[in-house]
């Protein structure tokens, strides 16, 4: 019996594996990734790729709203019910679809996204009313997070040792990805109208991420387990149901609401904030960039967005997962606090508000990486995609904002309320998360054990 228990851990652990194809991969105790991943980085860079392909989805919605208010008279409340039905079904359905990935493997998953993210914007090409609007938006969230879900879970598997880089890069592709393609899709609009844009990208954009799918996938074995460094890696995959029955998973997940709500407040809202500060519309320049309060804004919001991805993944690396999320979430807390505080001058405005994206693009792959360290390898997708549903709880938490400024007339309460989230999210980083790791990582050798009975 002892035999096959350390025959077993031997097979968890990566020690003298043969997986399919023959790869082998050794048991790493110095921190580092020494397995044979042959092509990881090409995988790394093919998710990147489609991630970049599915941003426009919703970065990129802005450009069509008003030329579609102005060519069939709708409302702009009415045509961003589309935004909201593509966030909900982008967010909420990513389990259900990398469920999908780890049983039958990335390509599939990814090029049937591909062929949704195509179809919805032919079908919004064509619009005629609301609800075909709807149905457009419906199937590319669900394409978006086709693509989504996978890339990032496909690089949570490939990167043993590098998990948090490997999700911030692959996470960077999507928060960043518009920045290529929203001069060339603004300038078709207004050449050739926004039905032209959305016929003409929608097919490019397609079109790459099916070509892209068809190389895409899964190691052919495990990697090594880290068993030395900041982050210990567990040996023992945890199936989603377990998961979900599992306190430190929720534990996850509401830090996960907390930091998103409170970012998702303050990014959502921010050219409101800047009207009501008396200061969007002033002219400013910055490092080159010049223009309006609140354009200068946005530029140097999103660049810092797209920055901060794999900038604190690599950090999580390298010094853990746990201290890193007390450095960012705490220095958001003091970015959110600041725009209250300091916010009502210009340059300081874009100073506040650049700090807030730095630091709350990072849960993007800070929570992947800690998901997979925790439950494992085999179903690290899917497990990586339920938590990535409390993108979609915390963004039902955004029109309380609204509601709070219209009962108060100030921002305060909420830039209040969202800088104490993010404190209340460090403090549980290093005084709950960190000591209930140690005690579920002591605990699966017996859990191993207990599976071969």
């Amino acid at each position: 019996m002892q035999g096959a228990i350390q025959q077993h851990r031997r097979r968890r652990t990566g020690k003298s594996v043969q997986g399919n194809g023959g790869v082998g991969l050794r048991m790493d105790t110095s921190g580092k990734d020494t397995g044979l991943h042959e092509g990881r980085w090409a995988q790394l860079a093919i998710g990147v790729l489609c991630m970049v392909m599915i941003a426009n989805l919703q970065y990129g919605w802005n450009l069509f709203v008003n030329p579609i208010s102005h060519a069939h008279h709708w409302s702009r409340a009415a045509i961003n019910v589309a935004f909201s039905l593509f966030v909900v079904t982008e967010t909420w359905l990513v389990p259900v679809e990398s469920w999908c990935v780890d049983r039958f493997g990335p390509r599939i998953v990814v090029a049937a996204g591909g062929v949704l993210v195509a179809l919805a914007w032919v079908l919004d090409s064509l619009a005629a009313s609301l609800p075909m609007l709807y149905a457009a938006a419906i199937l590319s969230g669900i394409g978006a997070g086709a693509v989504y879900g996978t890339c990032v879970g496909n690089a949570l598997k490939w990167f043993a040792g590098r998990r948090g880089l490997a999700a911030g890069l692959t996470a960077a592709g999507f928060g960043a990805g518009t920045a290529a393609t929203v001069v060339p899709i603004h300038d078709v609009i207004v050449t050739h109208g926004y039905q032209t844009a959305f016929l003409w990208f929608g097919l490019i954009q397609g079109g790459v991420i099916l070509v892209g799918s068809q190389f895409l996938r899964r190691p052919k074995a495990a990697p090594a387990v880290i068993s030395r460094g900041p982050n210990m890696q567990n040996r023992h995959s945890v199936r989603p149901a377990q998961v979900l029955r599992a306190p430190l998973f929720w534990l996850l997940y509401g830090m996960f609401v907390l930091v998103a709500a409170g970012g998702l407040i303050v990014t959502a809202q921010l050219a409101s904030i800047a009207a009501d500060f008396g200061i969007a519309s002033m002219p400013l320049s910055v490092m080159g960039i010049t223009g309006t309060v609140l354009t200068v804004a946005l530029v140097v919001d999103n660049v810092l967005n797209g920055l901060a991805r794999p900038f604190f993944g690599w950090m999580s690396d390298q010094l853990g997962r746990e201290p890193t999320m007390f450095v960012a979430f705490g220095l958001g807390a003091v970015a959110i606090w600041s725009l209250w505080t300091l916010g009502h001058a210009p340059g300081l405005f874009v100073l506040t508000s650049g700090l807030i994206y730095f630091t709350w693009g990072e849960i993007y792959s800070l929570f992947p990486a800690t998901c997979t360290d925790i439950f494992g390898f085999d179903f690290a997708t899917t497990n990586a995609g339920l938590l990535y549903t409390a993108k979609g709880t915390a963004s039902l938490l955004v029109p309380l904002a609204n509601l709070a400024v219209g009962a108060t007339g100030s921002w305060h309460m909420v830039l209040v309320l969202g800088a104490g989230m993010n404190a209340l999210a460090a403090l549980l980083a290093v005084f709950v998360l960190k000591p209930m790791r140690k005690a579920h990582a002591a605990r699966q050798p017996a859990a191993a054990a207990a599976e071969m009975l």
